[in-house]
């Protein structure tokens, strides 16, 4: 019975990878289309959201009749428990990548607008992050799991200056601003998808050694 549960558990962490490379295409597509102001390309990100919602929930009833079936002792349980974790945050990285995607369809129909170069720097250590996790699960490397952790603030940084200068901008502005929120969307929406990439990196941390790492000072 161990062998069977050996190869489901080797399957489940095939399947979390090609879901956490389908996020990343999401939001690859979902900043090519805001940098290129490609409305059809964001429209393809919306309308594949669906897969990786599908891809969460046919993994998560996996896992259960894993747990069920095979009544899996400390390790796996954890591996098992971490997959359940990690497919959560997946999902909400691809809304993510969707909610950016649908800013850039309303953008798109306005006069063309200015993208600050920090959307691309946080677009691309975002994805690195995810990148860099998908690894640690697969390697159980905690080194790199803890490197995720740290670039997060990078990302948090950058959106605080973006979101201060956008501030200092609106003082003086005195036309329309629909699309300067829009961006301070995208903003927030990238600064929560290194955050997730953070929770993923701490449950891997917690899949290897035990030990919950979120809200440790």
């Amino acid at each position: 019975m161990q062998r069977h549960l050996d190869a489901e558990l080797e399957q489940l962490k095939g399947r979390i990878t090609e879901m956490g490379n389908m996020v990343d295409l999401q939001m690859k597509e979902a900043a090519e289309s805001l940098l290129e102001r490609n409305p059809e390309k964001a429209r393809r990100v919306i309308d594949r959201d669906h897969q990786v919602n599908a891809m969460e929930v046919g993994i998560d009833e996996d896992c259960v009749r894993m747990i069920a079936l095979h009544q899996p002792e400390a390790r796996d349980l954890r591996f098992v428990i971490t997959a359940m974790k990690i497919i959560t945050d997946l999902e909400r990285m691809s809304d993510l990548a969707t909610n950016i995607s649908e800013r850039v369809v309303e953008l798109c129909e306005e006069p063309p607008v200015s993208i600050p170069p920090s959307i691309r720097e946080m677009s691309t250590i975002g994805r690195e992050m995810l990148r860099e996790a998908l690894d640690a699960f697969v390697s159980r490397n905690t080194a790199l799991a803890r490197k995720v952790t740290q670039e997060d603030e990078r990302v948090n940084v950058l959106h605080r200056e973006l979101v201060k200068s956008i501030v200092e901008s609106l003082k003086n502005h005195t036309g329309e601003t629909s699309s300067i929120v829009r961006i301070l969307f995208v903003s927030r929406s990238l600064e929560r998808f290194a955050d997730h990439a953070t929770n993923v990196a701490e449950i891997i941390m917690y899949m290897v050694e035990g030990k919950i790492i979120r809200h440790m000072v």
